[in-house]
């Protein structure tokens, strides 16, 4: 509030009873967090079923009461098999203007390895992701999240991974876009290692995209995504390792018990570690289950948060 407005309210107020009702007015009704819809919640819908054209994600969201989204990559490729990524680009900005979604990022996935110790693999992984960071650009996005893949040796994918990172961050930054990574598997999954990744790089457009369920290091069938965890990094100190270089924040979801609470990761304590460092962005919601259909799930994961922020 500016002073002088301040002085005003006070100074016209007989009693304390303006004052206290303003401030009562600004805690009940003022959230800390907003709410954004990440893509992969809906990605049944648009690959299997086939019910929601990806052109109109952020028609659908704004349906469901959303008025930010973050876009994936993947979800896009039969689309851009027939039409130009600038058409698409086009499209997707028309359409989050009609329906007044502001988009936050697009998620990036299967354009090579930024981590491979193979610097020719790595400048080719640089160059794929290239126009997603000139979508971001043109969706007036804040960020692009990536992933940090060819390398299995943990040291030799720490450096291959700050050299990576560097080089499309420094491409990125003509653009006024985040790179930001997101604990997705493998290496990548180890908090503390990750975070030590992203000092080394040292740039104000690095950052992190933490996810509240993504901390599987190696699973049983050695698949970066899908399978039993046989590693797991803990989440909650996972959380605390990645929050400092936050630039977006996934909320993660798998299925709830009887009482709308998540059945594997404590969503009360993941605010709190997300709060404990000042974060004010977006919370966006990433439900990834299998017994409920995704509207359910996307809509119990709202409520969920919602009881904490």
């Amino acid at each position: 509030m500016k002073r002088r407005k301040f002085n005003t309210l006070l100074a016209s107020a007989s009693s304390g009873m303006i004052l206290t009702s303003f401030n009562y007015h600004n805690q009940k009704n003022l959230k800390k967090h907003k709410i954004s819809l990440a893509q992969w919640s809906l990605n049944k819908m648009i690959k299997v079923d086939k019910t929601l054209d990806p052109i109109d994600f952020a028609k659908k969201s704004s349906e469901l009461g959303f008025d930010a989204v973050e876009y994936v990559s993947t979800l896009y490729r039969p689309t851009l098999e027939k039409i130009s990524i600038k058409k698409l680009t086009q499209k997707l900005k028309s359409k989050s203007k009609k329906h007044e979604v502001l988009n936050l990022l697009i998620m990036v996935d299967d354009e090579g390895n930024l981590s491979s110790t193979s610097m020719q693999e790595t400048k080719n992984a640089i160059e794929k992701h290239k126009k997603w960071i000139e979508m971001a650009s043109l969706l007036e996005c804040h960020s692009v999240r990536v992933n940090l893949e060819g390398e299995k040796d943990l040291e030799k994918w720490k450096e291959n991974s700050a050299r990576g990172l560097s080089l499309l961050c420094d491409f990125a930054r003509n653009y006024d876009i985040n790179i930001i990574v997101e604990n997705h598997g493998g290496n990548s999954s180890n908090g503390s290692e990750l975070a030590s990744v992203i000092r080394s790089v040292g740039m104000d457009n690095c950052g992190t995209l933490p996810d509240f369920g993504n901390f599987c290091i190696k699973r049983l069938n050695d698949s970066l995504y899908d399978g039993p965890c046989k590693i797991e990094y803990d989440k909650y100190q996972g959380m605390r390792d990645l929050m400092p270089f936050a630039k977006a924040v996934s909320a993660k979801s798998y299925d709830f018990d009887q009482n709308g609470n998540e059945t594997t990761i404590d969503f009360k304590k993941m605010i709190e570690i997300v709060n404990e460092f000042n974060y004010e962005g977006y919370l966006g919601i990433e439900y990834e289950g299998d017994n409920l259909s995704e509207i359910k799930g996307i809509d119990l994961t709202k409520k969920l948060i919602n009881k904490f922020i």
